[in-house]
């Protein structure tokens, strides 16, 4: 219990009635139970979506939807979307690179990246099919924090310093098979074979990002590790918009 809340109070900036002791290598440790933090997330979705929908029109309700997902997490992820798309946009060495990542300032290609991400999600949830919409708003973040697993266990540290390395530290084979079995078991249960192609898709993207990751930068940082989330929420609902037609 004490992990999951490090892990909760990590994710999301909503404020439990608790406090416990943190030390660095639990942050690592605490992994195991993100997916189970990012379904509290889409659960709370589902249940915002489940009271709007009688009162707002559904563009207006996923509007809605999309700003709650960004508002909750402390747009802690979309902030390393951004901040990789200007450290690409960038075309400099390593360096450079990790230096314009970690800089507080927002670039341009940053802007833009930030713009496509938050739409294409907020159209991909418009035309999610009604009957498998809230299954679907409990698998992505789920999934999404699953990547974020997959990118730290067994990746290098890019730096020194940083939210990766701590995480990088503490994380391990046990948090990625506790994590993933329940992330497969859940979207199984919520979206059937649908949800599992799914997952195999983007278990496969985010092995293309650590790779891309290692190649590029010699390893991960927390920035990296948010783009890579941010990409999976996005791929996640474009992947069951193609699937729930053909799998059901």
């Amino acid at each position: 219990m004490r992990l999951f809340i490090i892990a909760f109070q990590f994710l999301t900036i909503v404020p439990l009635p608790v406090t416990v002791r943190c030390e660095e290598e639990d942050l690592g440790r605490s992994m195991a139970f993100f997916p189970l933090v990012g379904l509290a997330v889409g659960a709370l979705m589902a249940g915002v979506d489940f009271l709007l929908a009688p009162l707002l029109p559904c563009p207006v309700g996923d509007l809605v939807l999309v700003a709650l997902l960004s508002i909750v997490t402390g747009a802690l992820h979309l902030d390393g979307l951004s901040d990789v798309c200007d450290g690409l946009a960038a075309r400099g060495p390593r360096e450079r690179f990790l230096e314009i990542m970690k800089d507080s300032r927002v670039g341009a290609v940053g802007a833009v990246g930030l713009v496509l991400g938050l739409m294409l999600k907020y159209q991909a949830l418009l035309a999610l099919p009604p009957e498998h919409k809230r299954a679907a708003l409990l698998f992505f973040p789920m999934a999404a924090r699953f990547a974020q697993v997959q990118m730290t266990v067994g990746s290098k540290r890019a730096r020194k310093d940083g939210l990766g390395h701590a995480f990088v530290g503490g994380a391990g084979a046990l948090q990625l098979v506790l994590a993933g079995a329940c992330t497969v078991a859940i979207a199984a249960l919520l979206l059937g074979l649908s949800g599992l192609v799914t997952l195999l898709l983007l278990f496969v993207l985010t092995l293309g990002v650590k790779g891309w990751a290692h190649q590029r930068l010699g390893g991960v940082t927390g920035d990296v590790i948010g783009c890579a989330s941010e990409l999976n929420e996005i791929f996640s609902l474009l992947f069951l918009l193609a699937l729930l037609g053909r799998l059901g």
